[in-house]
């Protein structure tokens, strides 16, 4: 049986040596940060309700952009 190996490009590398240095709390207080800056436009009395819909969608990828921090720390790259 053969093992393939596939290896990162050296652009992965450079990201990957660069986002390993940001904590990985960053991520996520950043995250929450948004979540309250959406639930405020959204308060009753503003006229920014898409504005508040539009801020509210940052939260995922930054918790995505997290967890990919933490997995490359933890785990490592090739």
């Amino acid at each position: 049986m053969t093992m393939n190996t596939h290896r990162e490009g050296n652009l992965t590398k450079v990201i990957e040596s660069q986002t390993s240095k940001v904590p990985s709390g960053v991520f996520l207080t950043v995250a929450l940060t948004v979540m309250a800056a959406s639930l405020t436009l959204k308060c009753p009395g503003r006229k920014h309700k898409h504005t508040s819909l539009f801020v509210g969608q940052w939260a995922a990828p930054l918790l995505i952009m997290g967890l990919y921090n933490k997995l490359v720390k933890t785990e490592g790259h090739d």
